[in-house]
C-alpha cells in the first residue's frame, strides 16, 4: 500500500512551510551532497550517535567492508570533520538524504501529508512542530542505537523522522480523512487515514523490533527507532500546536458521507 494523495478539498491556503521544506531538501542534496556523490559534506553533518553523546567530534579513516550476502568489497567513508557544535547535526541531518530514492520517497509523503497539518496548524506553528519532532526523532536513534548496543559510529540522515512526526500528527488530527494509494501495483484505491498511516506505522514497529537483536552492525540502514520516534513525538505534540479553527470535513466518511473522496 503506497500513498499517492489525499483528499484536499477543505484545504484554502498555499501550504508555503511545507513547498520550502521540499524546496531546501532538494536543495541540499543537489547543491552540497552533489546528489549524493560529496561524501565530505554528507559524513560531516549527519548525526553520528557517539559524537552526540560524548559531545566530541570525531574523524575516522575510510575502511573496507564485505557485503555478506555478495561477498563484495566496498569502501566505506570515514567520518570527517564538523564545523562548530556536533549537536547542529541532529538538525542538518534532516535536510540531507541517501540516494535519489530516499529523498523522492520522503519529499512524496511530505507533500501528501504536510499541506493539511500546515492549514490546520498556521505557518509559524507548523514549521516548529516540523523541526521538533525532527530533532526528537534523531534523538530517539541516538538513545536506541546506544541502549541496544548498535554500532554508535554510523551515521544517521534524512527528513523521515520529522516525516513520520508529521505522520503522528495528521493520523491524531484526520483519522477519517481519504488517502489515495496503490494496491497490489497498479490498483488505485481510497482509504481512510487510519488505515493508510496505520499499516505504515505496524511497518515501522516490526522492523524496529526485529533490529533490536542485531546488535552492532557494520553497515548502515533503516533507522526505524527514529521513525518511531518521530510519530510518537507528533502523536503527543501534535495538539499543542493544534489551532483548532477548522473541522475536518472527511469526518462525515463515519456518519455516511464521502466529503470529496
Amino acid at each position: 500500500m503506497f500513498p499517492i494523495g489525499d483528499d484536499n478539498s477543505d484545504r484554502h491556503s498555499t501550504p508555503v512551510v511545507n513547498y520550502l521544506l521540499i524546496a531546501a531538501n532538494i536543495l541540499v542534496f543537489v547543491l552540497f551532497q552533489g546528489f549524493g556523490g560529496d561524501n565530505t559534506f554528507t559524513y560531516a553533518w549527519s548525526t553520528v550517535p557517539a559524537e552526540i553523546t560524548s559531545g566530541r567530534d570525531l574523524v575516522t579513516p575510510d575502511r573496507i567492508v564485505v557485503e555478506p550476502i555478495s561477498g563484495e568489497r566496498m569502501r566505506m567513508p570515514g567520518l570527517q570533520e564538523t564545523p562548530g557544535s556536533v549537536y547542529l547535526t541532529l538538525l542538518t541531518s534532516m535536510f540531507m538524504h541517501g540516494g535519489l530514492a530516499h529523498l523522492f520517497g520522503n519529499m512524496l509523503f511530505l507533500w501528501i501529508f504536510g499541506d493539511n497539518l500546515e492549514h490546520r496548524m498556521g505557518k509559524v506553528k507548523y514549521l516548529i512542530f516540523y523541526l521538533l519532532c525532527g530533532l526528537l526523532a534523531s534523538l530517539a536513534h541516538v538513545f536506541s542505537t546506544v541502549a541496544f548496543g548498535q554500532n554508535p559510529l554510523i551515521p544517521s540522515l534524512g527528513a523521515s523522522g520529522a516525516i513520520s512526526g508529521v505522520l503522528g500528527g495528521y493520523l491524531l488530527l484526520h483519522p477519517t480523512r481519504g488517502v489515495h494509494v496503490i494496491i497490489f501495483s497498479f490498483i488505485v484505491r481510497t482509504v481512510p487515514a487510519f488505515v493508510a498511516i496505520g499499516l505504515w506505522f505496524v511497518f515501522q514497529l516490526i522492523n524496529g523490533l526485529g533490529m533490536l537483536g542485531q546488535g552492532s552492525q557494520e553497515g548502515g540502514g533503516v533507522a526505524y527507532a527514529a521513525h518511531i520516534g518521530g510519530f510518537v513525538a507528533g502523536l503527543l505534540l501534535v495538539k499543542f500546536f493544534d489551532s483548532g479553527a477548522k473541522r475536518d470535513p472527511a469526518q462525515a466518511w463515519m456518519g455516511g458521507g464521502r466529503a470529496g473522496y
